[in-house]
């Protein structure tokens, strides 16, 4: 089986919380609607964004033997996402999501990491060698592939999300992925840590998301940092959890077909949008009709509806 695209790590559990307000004002008890677990973290939203795209996916991870892990293996199985995985003691990722009244969301998040954790060969070899591309999530049992998928030639990208350009754990990733994507969430400067992944690592293209400010493009050997606008949404906004992965999984989607960085930065900002009205972190991703009728149809006029994106 050849892949468009095998995911590395980034699964787990979403346990989402509607709060009346962020940050959540301190009383001993706040009632919410009902408490929802769902499958979450990043490389799942990576594996089924690309899917319900089309393409052909597998995500390989580490998970426990427990429910959430049973709960990730039955999400996958029942919408057809192929799934390797091998089960460790310190159990599948957690998440607690506290979610606003505006979608923006706070994330509570239990790695379940434990030192030397590995991925077994037998499971990521084989998916890895031919595949078209290979994302890799910042898990550190993922951080030992990086080598092997420089010396295998295969293109790689990576998802530093709110990096704040200084933490040292986030540098394999940085300079080892030919892809990197980022939020602006935890810079002060993006165009300095864009330039300094350039100069430093071996990528060809960085992309920063900036939520309703859209997205900015630093290609290898480019003098501007190029900008490309926040999609209008479709609808009112439910949550934004889930948002960046999206626009990860359009992004490569349009890179596979061959499009130029800016009409993929365009995708992924439609699919963003798209996430940002669906309730849950990966519940409904935006299918390939979808994406390319909103991004080349006439909702997609300036003015359409108020600009909300990844971050």
């Amino acid at each position: 089986m050849v892949y468009d695209v095998v995911v590395v790590g980034g699964s787990g559990v979403d346990t989402t919380v509607y709060v009346p307000a962020l940050p959540l004002p301190y009383a001993d008890t706040h009632v919410v609607p009902p408490v929802v677990d769902r499958i979450g973290n990043t490389g799942s939203g990576v594996a089924l964004g690309c899917h319900a795209l089309g393409l052909r996916v597998k995500l390989v991870d580490l998970i426990g033997d427990d429910p959430q892990g049973a709960l990730v293996r039955d999400h996958l199985a029942a919408r057809g996402v192929e799934f390797g995985w091998a089960v460790v003691p310190e159990g599948t990722r957690r998440s607690v999501l506290l979610v606003g009244p505006d979608g923006r969301r706070t994330s509570l998040f239990d790695p379940r990491a434990a030192a030397g954790q590995r991925l077994p060969e037998e499971l990521y070899r084989p998916a890895i060698r031919g595949a078209r591309h290979v994302h890799v999530s910042i898990t550190d049992f993922s951080r030992h592939l990086l080598p092997e998928l420089r010396a295998l030639g295969v293109p790689t990208s990576t998802d530093l999300h709110d990096w704040d350009g200084e933490n040292d754990y986030h540098r394999d990733f940085a300079y080892s992925a030919d892809l990197v994507f980022l939020s602006s969430a935890g810079l002060g400067d993006p165009s300095r840590v864009m330039r300094d992944v350039i100069a430093r690592g071996r990528a060809s293209l960085v992309v920063c998301t900036a939520g309703a400010a859209g997205s900015y493009l630093l290609a290898e050997g480019a003098d501007e940092v190029r900008h490309v606008r926040a999609a209008p949404l479709p609808g009112p906004v439910r949550d934004s959890d889930g948002a960046g992965d999206a626009f990860v999984s359009a992004f490569l989607y349009g890179r596979l077909r061959g499009l130029p960085p800016e009409e993929c930065a365009r995708l992924g900002a439609v699919s963003g949008a798209h996430a940002c009205t669906s309730e849950g972190t990966h519940e409904n991703p935006a299918d390939e009709d979808t994406l390319l009728g909103r991004a080349h149809g006439p909702s997609d006029a300036p003015g359409a509806g108020r600009a909300h994106g990844p971050r």
